[in-house]
């Protein structure tokens, strides 16, 4: 917005950080590896016995594959040693280069975080393990008639990547809460897509290492390994759902990398990334007849063209759709359903077709089994994504603004209707380039087949065989115009920074908020999941959101002052109406008393903590805790920096990602919404983030501060999202919260508002009601999880004004439903254990 004040630039970097950011970056990738000495002397060994025994090229010789190679030959032959020296050497030079990538990525942080001993013995215990019992599992597969790993009990293999896996598996168990789950899942995903779709030996041994990897770090430190995503944030959840979908998608890719690439999600590649057809192929279509011969240059001239983008076209849209779960977007979700139910559909029509007409697929009597047994693989894959996105499907709850949709709509028609027309107007302008000539039936039949991969074509419908240049291009290029033109708009679409339920009315929201400002804490109605009211002049508006029939507020009527007590009676109405219990929560004494002109009843739920900013200096003795985090954060070369949290460098964002994951992950409990802000209220322009930087670029904490106008300009500031590194700077936050008060000063800002604990309150005189003993107890139980008075009790080293925050409600037989729309509101994503959790913790 045009009269949002411009974020104060951070420091200046270093010279060289400023002149060549770019080789800051590499120096700071390198570090680590520079006090690696382990992780560079056995890096030098693979290289040098691979060059000494002429293997880098090709890999081992075949005689000596046969002594060093692990796999059911080598050890039903007695030789022992080979799981061991299958350590030393990699099949070729892609399998170098590649080893020294894993190696490097798993084994040099585990080296500093485990110490040399214990890297040592996971990446050689690992690669042992791993490969007996991958060679255990091939074997026994095989023994029961598995066909794809029956196929694997010749085979021998030679790979560090085993040991490597095992070794970054184990380390995931002293990483933070979001780089554990990361790593977990970065390597579980590699080590599934090569296995399941390459179908190598070394794939499945390195699915092995990667299992091994995780049960050995769980009883080393006694924990549990699987990724558990009750206890990651909400944004980090949809980051691994986006994971997820998108190793779905990288899989066939990396498949058709390999030449001989047979894993049984493979069994039907053609269907994911379409393939060039063989010499050999077009010889026999020719050999058919004219028709065919003449279709098969057309499909290989297909392939040397441009269209070749269309042969990927599954794997494309899949990944464009998992950038849309990473932001939480509910029509992305809802296409990643539609594509995956498409996929399990035609599998389960293909697998019909097959039990149909056996020969027809060219499978003799003995071969059938096999042949269902590779559909029901094939349809495994999508079933499994599907089942994720079932169970996780209130993650994605973000819905696009009508505008957005519109004009998403309008791109993806426009271009589909442009490509119909020029297929069927201009094909038949050309007929006679069609053997044989077109008909209008004909082009509109090969419409359907248009906008498919190349694996599809006449699978569904006949289509005309294009001879001339004219037909060839419209063939090739009508279907890449639309796909790249929907795709485009639809990842331009998801990349939209800011997002509402009911985002057409947030914009005109946060234009009425700016103009005339509201309560303290009024900016959280632009926060996603809000819908909004407006009286009828349009000046003063309520922010709610309906749980369970109760229209729970955000905070206050915000808009022209003159106008807000009378929103209160407006939305009651407006609520009446429809049929909802009206609720005004965390608002103060004036709606309160507008509510209670309406016969309404009240109780305190939170309190206000305000730092006035003129004349303020940190002397005396109640100021002492706050002096001694400025001192010391100075004597640390410790610096505060404003930064946009958007326009930050991906390297500070990272980490605020990490503590604020390892916060959560600590809990044993979701992290609460509502009126507290998580990562994603941090990515608005409006907000300024505030973080404790040391002189190695660690961030040690950090804090937002959200705006409170008046007229049009903020007058204060009010902070939202705290977090602080566990083994970082205790005083950051006292260090956090007195720059920013020292610098909203020089700004001429009037006040701080450190804003409110839910269910906290400083004591008064005045004896509680029995709804208020109530609440008193309930923060109390919270308070091990949530610790909410503990914050309120860190907020009086600032010595702020209290102001007390209430809720408002129309009938006290309501309460029981109100209180159930509270509880949904703070923690709309708690699971049925993490509920049983709770529900302990207020009976102990």
């Amino acid at each position: 917005m045009s009269d949002t004040p411009p974020v104060p630039p951070p420091p200046t970097p270093t010279v060289g950080d400023s002149t060549h950011p770019w080789r800051a970056t590499l120096d700071r990738l390198l570090v680590p590896v520079r006090h690696a000495p382990f992780t560079l002397a056995f890096l030098a060994v693979l290289w040098i016995v691979g060059a000494v025994t002429g293997s880098l090229g090709t890999g081992p010789s075949r005689h000596r594959m046969e002594r060093v190679g692990v796999g059911v030959p080598s050890l039903a032959e007695g030789r022992w040693w080979t799981p061991a020296s299958s350590l030393l050497w990699c099949p070729g030079l892609g399998g170098y280069i590649g080893a020294t990538i894993v190696v490097l990525l798993a084994v040099t942080p585990s080296e500093r975080r485990l110490g040399v001993a214990r890297t040592a013995g996971a990446l050689l215990g690992g690669q042992i393990l791993g490969t007996l019992l991958g060679v255990g599992i091939v074997k026994a597969g095989s023994l029961a008639g598995e066909w794809w790993l029956d196929s694997l009990t010749d085979d021998l293999s030679v790979s560090p990547t085993v040991g490597a896996l095992a070794t970054g598996a184990v380390l995931s168990y002293r990483l933070t809460a979001l780089w554990r789950r990361r790593m977990r899942l970065g390597i579980a995903a590699f080590a599934l897509v090569m296995a399941l779709y390459v179908g190598h030996l070394q794939g499945v041994l390195r699915l092995c290492g990667a299992f091994v990897g995780m049960l050995a770090g769980a009883a080393l430190y006694h924990r549990t390994w699987p990724v558990r995503l009750r206890h990651s944030s909400h944004t980090e959840a949809r980051v691994l759902v986006a994971l997820v979908v998108a190793a779905s998608a990288i899989g066939p890719m990396v498949a058709i990398l390999y030449k001989d690439a047979y894993g049984p999600f493979n069994s039907f590649e053609a269907l994911y990334v379409s393939v060039r057809p063989t010499a050999q192929e077009i010889a026999d279509a020719c050999a058919s007849s004219a028709q065919d011969c003449h279709s098969a240059h057309a499909v290989r001239n297909f392939y040397d063209s441009p269209a070749i983008v269309m042969s990927a076209l599954v794997p494309l849209v899949l990944l464009v759709l998992a950038e849309g779960l990473r932001r939480g977007l509910r029509l992305a979700w809802g296409l990643a359903v539609l594509v995956n139910l498409f996929w399990m559909a035609l599998f389960a029509y293909w697998l019909h077709d097959f039990l149909s007409h056996p020969t027809a697929w060219g499978a003799a009597p003995s071969e059938q089994a096999g042949f269902v047994q590779a559909f029901a693989e094939q349809m495994l894959l999508p079933f499994l994504v599907l089942v994720l996105l079932v169970l996780t499907r209130a993650r994605f709850d973000l819905r696009l603004p009508h505008s957005a949709m519109r004009g998403l709509a309008a791109v993806a028609g426009g271009a589909f209707l442009v490509a119909c027309a020029a297929y069927v107007g201009i094909g038949w302008a050309v007929r006679g380039q069609y053997d044989p000539p077109a008909t209008p039936g004909l082009l509109f039949g090969g419409l359907v087949s248009e906008f498919l991969p190349p694996a599809f074509l006449d699978a569904f419908t006949t289509s005309p065989v294009p001879v001339g240049g004219t037909a060839q291009a419209l063939f090739r290029y009508c279907g890449l115009f639309f796909w790249l033109i929907a795709l485009a708009a639809l990842l331009v679409t998801f990349r939209r920074p800011r997002l509402h339920t009911d985002a057409d009315a947030a914009v005109r929201a946060r234009e009425l908020l700016a103009a005339h400002g509201g309560s303290n804490l009024s900016f959280i109605t632009t926060w996603d999941g809000n819908h909004y009211w407006f009286d009828a002049a349009g000046r003063a508006a309520v922010a709610y959101r309906v749980i369970s029939t109760v229209a729970l507020t955000t905070g206050d009527p915000f808009g022209a002052p003159e106008a807000r007590a009378a929103a209160v009676a407006g939305f009651s109405r407006h609520c009446d109406e429809r049929g909802w219990t009206p609720c005004f929560y965390s608002v103060g004494p004036d709606t309160r008393a507008a509510a209670e002109a309406l016969g309404w009843r009240s109780v305190q739920v939170a309190e206000d903590t305000v730092v006035p900013l003129p004349g303020l200096a940190f002397t005396g003795k109640k100021w002492q805790d706050v002096r001694t985090a400025l001192n010391k954060a100075k004597k640390q070369g410790i610096t505060a920096e404003w930064w946009s949290f958007r326009d930050a460098p991906v390297a500070l964002t990272d980490q605020v990602r990490s503590i604020s994951e390892e916060w959560v992950a600590d809990k044993g409990l979701p992290e609460m919404g509502f009126t507290l802000g998580g990562l994603d209220e941090l990515d608005d322009p409006a907000v300024r983030c505030l973080l404790a930087v040391d002189a190695d670029r660690t961030v040690h904490g950090i804090t937002s501060w959200m705006p409170v106008y008046e007229d049009g300009q903020p007058v204060g500031w009010t902070l939202d999202f705290m977090r602080r590194r566990a083994s970082g700077f205790r005083g950051s936050m006292e260090f956090l919260i007195a720059s920013a008060a020292l610098g909203f000063q020089e700004e001429g800002a009037r006040f701080l508002s450190l804003s409110g604990a839910p269910l906290a309150r400083k004591a008064t005189e005045e004896p509680p009601a029995a709804l208020q003993r109530v609440l008193d107890f309930a923060g109390k139980v919270l308070e091990p999880v949530y610790g909410f008075r503990s914050l309120l009790n860190f907020k009086a080293k600032f010595q702020p004004h209290y102001r007390p925050m209430y809720m408002a409600y129309p009938d006290p037989a309501a309460l029981a439903v109100i209180t159930r729309a509270i509880a949904k509101a703070y923690l709309p994503h708690m699971t049925a254990a993490q509920g049983v959790r709770l529900m302990r913790q207020f009976s102990a």
